[in-house]
């Protein structure tokens, strides 16, 4: 059996960015995600919007697990009648974007120092409060994770994130 890790996943475990393009029907999204809940496997995150073709929709998975895991979700990904194609983009060279949207308490006296760390993280401030701010990022989950943290003394009172979107660089395409 494997040892956990620091992070607490299992050696050989790593996060996987998969892309999913479906067919744009109902139902397809429970299918999918039906597939992961009955074979115990956890989506870390996942998006899902149509694509320039409104008879497609585009998923972006990410989901943990070793490459024979991983190998094994495609394959029974690619068996389901509404995907057209699964590609896993792990160590890929890829444009990877995230969102989210924090509201931090701020009283008028902390405005200064949240706003001057919004301003080294290229993100905006969406909304001001009496006491709360809502600060917008995007970029990396890594980048999000870090501005989270330093504004966490203030007090974070709510996060949203749309988890992870991504696209090979390049002429290359799913």
């Amino acid at each position: 059996m494997a040892m956990p890790s620091e992070n607490g996943r299992r050696q050989g475990h790593r996060l996987h960015t998969l892309s999913v393009l479906v067919e744009n029907r109902p139902g397809v999204l429970a299918r999918i995600a039906g597939l992961f809940a009955r074979r115990g496997y956890n989506i870390e995150s996942l998006a899902v919007s149509t694509t320039d073709d409104p008879k497609t929709s585009r998923m972006t998975i990410v989901v943990g697990g070793d490459d024979d895991t991983i190998e094994q979700i495609t394959k029974q990904l690619n068996k389901l009648i509404d995907v057209i194609k699964v590609q896993d983009h792990t160590g890929e060279d890829v444009v990877e974007r995230e969102l989210a949207l924090v509201k931090v308490n701020c009283e008028l006296e902390q405005r200064p120092h949240v706003i001057q760390l919004v301003e080294i993280f290229r993100a905006s401030i969406v909304d001001v409060g009496a006491d709360t701010m809502t600060v917008e990022i995007t970029g990396s989950s890594d980048k999000i994770d870090a501005l989270i943290e330093l504004l966490r003394p203030f007090g974070i009172r709510e996060v949203v994130r749309t988890g992870k979107i991504i696209l090979e660089r390049g002429s290359k395409s799913l």
